[in-house]
C-alpha cells in the first residue's frame, strides 16, 4: 500500500484500523449465541413488530455494502444490499421493509411513494449484530426496441436507486410490515415448502438462515423439512446458491433444494422448465406433506401464480 504524504499514511492507517475493528466486531457477533432478539417463548408472535417507521416519518438507515450477486450471463442485475438500522427497526423473518426513494415524481412533483421489498436477512442481520438488515433487489429496466437500448426514462426509480447506492448513503425505510409469511415456529415438526422466482427468494433466505445458520432455539427445535424451489432463467441467475449448498451439507435430512432453470432445463413435455413444472414433478409428495401439516409459501413475480394454480388444479383432478 503506497501513500505519497503523511496525511495519506494517516488515512491509510485509519482505513486499516476500521477494517480490523469491523472484522473483530463481526467475528465476535458470529461467535455469540443469537438469543437477544427472541420472544418468550421464542415462537410467541404476539409482539411481532409492525409499522415502527411510517411513510411520513421513515427511519434513516445507511448502506453498509452493496454487491452484485449474479453472474455475467444472468438476465438482468440483482444486488444484495446490507443496511444499518442501528437496532432501531427490529423485524422478524418473513416481513418486508418499505423504501422511499429520494426526489419527487416528474408527473406531479410529489414525493415518490413507498416500494415494498421482502427482507432477505434474519432478525439478527448478516453480521448477527441485530443492527442491520438486507434487501435482494433486481434492477428494473425497460428495453426499447426502437432505441435498441434501455430507455432511462422508463427505468425503475427505486430499484435503480438501491442498486446504485454506495456505502454510507442514506436509505429511508418504513415498516416492517406483514404477518402472513411468518414461520410457524410453534410447530417445529412442520415441513416448510418455499416456492420462489427471482428475488422472491428474499424471505426464504431469512428462514433458512434462522433455521440452519444461527444458534437459536428455533434452529435447535426444528425437526421438519425445509424444501426450497427456486425458478430463474439460467445458472448465472441463481441467488445465494453457496448458502443453500452449505445448508444442505449441514442438515441433509432437513433441507431440500430444487431449481427450475427455464433456459437450461426442459419440462416433461419438452418445453422450458418453469417453477410450476419443477413443483409438479413432486406434486404427490407435496400434497402428502400438506395433508400432514406442511406450510407452503409463494413469493416472486405475480405471473408465476396462474401457472402454479393451473398445475395444482390439474394434479388435484387427475
Amino acid at each position: 500500500m503506497f501513500f505519497s504524504d503523511q496525511s495519506g499514511i494517516d488515512n491509510g492507517a485509519k482505513v486499516v484500523s476500521d477494517i480490523i475493528n469491523t472484522f473483530v466486531f463481526v467475528s465476535v457477533a458470529l461467535q455469540a449465541k443469537q438469543d437477544f432478539l427472541e420472544a418468550s417463548p421464542y415462537w410467541d408472535q404476539t409482539a411481532v413488530p409492525v409499522n415502527t417507521a411510517k411513510p411520513k416519518a421513515p427511519h434513516t438507515g445507511k448502506v453498509v455494502s452493496n454487491k452484485r450477486i449474479v453472474g455475467p450471463k444472468a438476465t438482468g442485475e440483482t444486488c444484495h444490499i446490507i443496511i444499518d438500522h442501528n437496532g432501531e427497526l427490529p423485524y422478524w423473518e418473513g416481513q418486508s421493509f418499505g423504501v422511499v426513494p429520494p426526489g419527487n415524481r416528474a408527473k406531479d412533483g410529489k414525493p415518490h411513494s413507498v416500494r415494498l421489498y421482502s427482507i432477505a436477512a434474519s432478525r439478527y442481520g448478516d453480521d448477527m449484530s441485530g443492527k442491520t438488515t438486507s434487501l435482494c433487489v433486481r434492477r428494473a429496466t425497460y428495453w426499447c426496441p426502437e432505441l435498441q437500448a434501455d430507455d432511462p426514462a422508463k427505468k425503475g426509480i427505486c430499484s435503480n436507486f438501491l442498486c446504485d447506492a454506495q456505502p454510507g448513503e442514506e436509505i429511508a425505510l418504513t415498516g416492517p410490515s406483514g404477518k402472513v409469511m411468518l414461520l410457524p415456529e410453534d410447530k417445529p415438526e412442520a415441513d416448510i415448502i418455499m416456492v420462489a422466482t427471482g428475488t422472491g427468494i428474499a424471505p426464504y433466505r431469512s428462514f433458512i438462515r434462522r433455521l440452519f445458520e444461527e444458534d437459536t432455539e428455533a434452529a435447535a427445535a426444528y425437526k421438519g423439512v425445509a424444501w426450497l424451489f427456486l425458478g430463474v432463467a439460467n445458472s448465472d441467475a441463481l441467488l445465494y446458491d453457496d448458502e443453500w449448498q452449505t445448508a444442505k451439507a449441514k442438515a441433509p435430512d432437513n433441507f431440500r433444494l430444487d431449481y427450475a432453470l427455464s433456459r437450461e432445463q426442459e419440462n416433461k413435455k419438452g418445453g422450458k422448465m418453469y417453477i410450476q413444472d419443477k413443483v409438479e414433478e413432486y406434486a404427490d409428495e407435496i400434497f402428502t406433506r400438506l395433508d400432514s401439516g406442511a406450510h407452503i409459501y409463494f413469493c416472486g413475480l405475480k405471473g408465476m401464480m396462474p401457472g402454479i394454480q393451473d398445475m395444482l388444479k390439474e394434479v388435484c383432478t387427475s
